[in-house]
């Protein structure tokens, strides 16, 4: 094991300084709400508002703290994993390994194989990288496509540089296959390079994490933050421009305060193999089913045995296709929020560490306040349209509501900030369109998205919408009539809310708006942000490649006719 970089009173004196920062700021919105709330007298329905507001507030105090955090260290310098040493050279082997299911290869092979053939152009890796495609893809027609696809692509490298392994079962979903993978000796080298079916890394992103892994020993897992490619419709672009913005700062913060006990996400990472095999094996849940939500846990595992798990909050080479349209954001959701409430069964376990407790117990919480976070606006609306409130200050009222959404969207505002601060060759005018575009956008899925993850949760409980199915990644618009039947409830929602505010005076309907805007808008916005743009936009700059296309097997007609065969929607997943 190498050498701590953080003495554990240093890490415990930031921890301390950011706990005091949560406290302050959640302290403080439960004071304004008290303030606010309890002008005149209260009502049952201004009591269940506080609750609701003191239960969301420790969060939004981690939110803001991490934030104002992050925006500090990004203004000064470096913060966590960015400042650990490299080393020149590469001396280890790494295994780029990429799991698949049923997916589209003429999209996931070219970008994997321009990333092999430019890693092995660099002098001293000619020979340190190998590809392995590890498919859990049924057997039939697009089993066949698949391997065909991966045999005309390993025909353009040496012989061993391309691999695929199909297993007949997907035992233990995606971490199963790479633990199988791994157990079976394949893979032939010190590293190996999570990668999913959608992800885009370029060389010398690869290149970095490497040689900070060889740089310290004690390292388990590398993980850079992730941007996004592909931004082919408004959604898209919008969404990855806020996204982006607010991990970094959101990401250099957490790995201030985290140290070495970072998160994993899954993919884009580099680990170590073998006390990964050793340590990061996953348990089964109480009733013996497989962990959906594996990253977490894997990171866990390895901290409690003394592993360090570090991010290093630059994305620059690292992204992944974001969801196209907001029926695909929610989609994906719902996959998020089963795997994540599954961490209530592994909270009591020691072998997996105190913080990595606290990150299952935070990915749990992302979904499960939320019923909280939405009922305060039915709450209120019922408060304002029974005359509760009337006496209520109405410059307090405001206040809570800009403090709150500021709160909610600090890393987000922050990286903006950073933005307009260090422009890095974009005028300031064409962010401040942006950004603004993306804050309104942002308010308006804000509140569809409370809607929705409420209701979500509540078929989650009845045992509904359970699974792990492919996700949508291309862009392919939103009719009327299915933006209307998927978001309907919500506008109807949003006129009943509107109305209940309107019967107690115009400044509750305006003090609302913005809350309600997402809702009366819902179908509109989802049709109009989904339409995909007429001509296919540039790469990243921070992923182009050096010239050259791998020749690619076309297996999406095969592909189609496999997922009509399994009830799963048809193209790529």
């Amino acid at each position: 094991m190498g050498p701590a970089s953080l003495s554990p009173e240093r890490l415990g004196l930031r921890r301390v300084i950011l706990a005091l920062l949560v406290l302050g700021v959640a302290g403080g919105l439960v004071a304004l709400g008290w303030i606010v709330l309890a002008g005149g007298g209260w009502t049952v329905w201004e009591a269940l508002i506080l609750v609701c507001l003191a239960a969301n507030a420790p969060w939004l105090g981690l939110t803001a703290a991490t934030g104002m955090i992050g925006f500090v260290l990004r203004l000064v310098g470096p913060a966590g994993a960015a400042d650990q040493g490299e080393a020149s050279r590469i001396v280890t082997r790494t295994v780029l390994a990429v799991c698949v299911r049923l997916e589209d290869m003429d999209a996931v092979l070219p970008p994997l194989t321009r990333l092999l053939r430019d890693l092995r152009s660099f002098p001293d890796a000619e020979d340190r990288f190998v590809l392995a495609i590890l498919s859990d893809t049924p057997d039939g027609n697009a089993a066949a496509a698949e391997a065909a696809a991966v045999a005309h692509c390993a025909a353009s490298f040496p012989g061993g540089a391309v691999r695929y392994r199909r297993r007949t079962e997907n035992t233990g979903y995606k971490a199963g296959n790479l633990m199988e993978f791994l157990d079976a000796g394949a893979a032939e080298g010190e590293f190996v390079l999570v990668l999913d079916a959608d992800s885009m890394m370029s060389a010398p992103a690869v290149r970095r994490l490497v040689l900070h892994m060889q740089a310290e020993p004690g390292l388990a897992i590398l993980q850079p933050t992730i941007g996004g490619h592909g931004a082919d419709t408004p959604f898209t672009r919008l969404f990855g421009f806020g996204q982006r913005h607010g991990t970094r700062v959101w990401a250099t913060g957490q790995a201030w305060w985290q140290g070495p006990q970072g998160p994993y996400w899954g993919h884009n990472a580099l680990i170590r193999i073998a006390p990964f095999r050793q340590h990061a094996r996953l348990p089964l849940l109480p009733d013996g089913a497989a962990i959906l939500s594996h990253d977490h846990v894997e990171a866990a595992l390895l901290q409690a045995a003394g592993w360090a798990v570090r991010v290093l909050p630059e994305d620059a080479g690292s992204a992944e296709r974001h969801p196209p349209d907001l029926q695909a954001l929610f989609s994906r959701d719902l996959r998020w929020a089963a795997g994540n409430l599954q961490y209530r069964h592994l909270l009591r376990r020691r072998d997996l560490g105190a913080l990595g407790r606290f990150q299952m117990l935070q990915a749990i919480l992302h979904y499960a306040l939320t019923p909280l976070w939405f009922a305060l606006l039915p709450l209120a609306a019922v408060n304002a349209a029974t005359g509760g409130g009337e006496e209520t200050s109405r410059g307090a009222l405001l206040a809570l509501l800009a403090c709150g959404a500021v709160a909610l969207n600090l890393p987000k505002l922050a990286g903006f900030a950073e933005a307009l601060l260090r422009p890095a060759g974009q005028g300031r005018w064409r962010l401040l369109a942006m950004m603004g575009q993306e804050v309104l956008l942002g308010l308006m899925v804000d509140a569809i998205a409370a809607f929705d993850r409420t209701r979500m949760l509540l078929r989650l409980a009845g045992g509904l919408g359970q699974g792990w199915e492919p996700q949508a990644r291309a862009a392919r618009g939103l009719r009327w009539a299915e933006a209307g039947r998927r978001f309907g409830p919500q506008m109807a929602a949003g006129l009943l809310l509107a109305a209940l505010f309107a019967s107690a005076g115009a400044f509750a309907l305006l003090a609302a708006l913005p809350a309600l805007a997402g809702l009366l808008l819902a179908v509109p916005v989802a049709v109009l942000t989904a339409r995909p743009d007429p001509v296919r936009p540039r790469r990243d700059d921070s992923l182009r490649q050096r010239p050259g296309r791998a020749a690619t097997f076309d297996a999406r007609p095969a592909l189609r006719a496999s997922h009509a065969r399994a009830g799963e929607p048809p193209g790529p997943a």
